[in-house]
């Protein structure tokens, strides 16, 4: 299960940050994760609580938001939304597509107080 690596880095990188503003307590991170990322949210979730518990992220409130994937066909040069990695450029029947969106996974957001 790579969330729990995931969530580790997550959480290390908020604590990084509660600790720099002088934080007590963070409220809130928001994430962005990509359609095409193979992370699996929920059970990014549950890896978060698992490591932030006891730590100033104890009750954080994870928010995640869905990046759609799109790719570009290397074929055509067709713009085209992505479900998954391997798909059909709608335009010219290759498999050849690009991913330009929705690989990504991010922090976007930590609200702390």
């Amino acid at each position: 299960m790579h969330e729990m690596s995931l969530a580790e880095g997550i959480l290390q990188l908020v604590e990084e940050t509660a600790r720099r503003e002088q934080a007590q307590r963070v409220k809130t991170v928001v994430l962005e994760i990509g359609q095409l990322s193979s992370v699996e949210a929920s059970a990014l979730e549950f890896c978060f609580a698992a490591v932030a518990a006891g730590g100033v992220a104890r009750a954080a409130r994870l928010v995640i938001v869905d990046v759609p994937g799109a790719g570009e066909c290397l074929v055509c040069g067709l713009a085209v939304p992505m479900e998954s990695l391997f798909g059909i450029c709608p335009g010219c029947g290759s498999h050849r597509l690009r991913p330009t969106a929705g690989t990504e996974m991010r922090v976007r957001e930590i609200e702390i107080e």
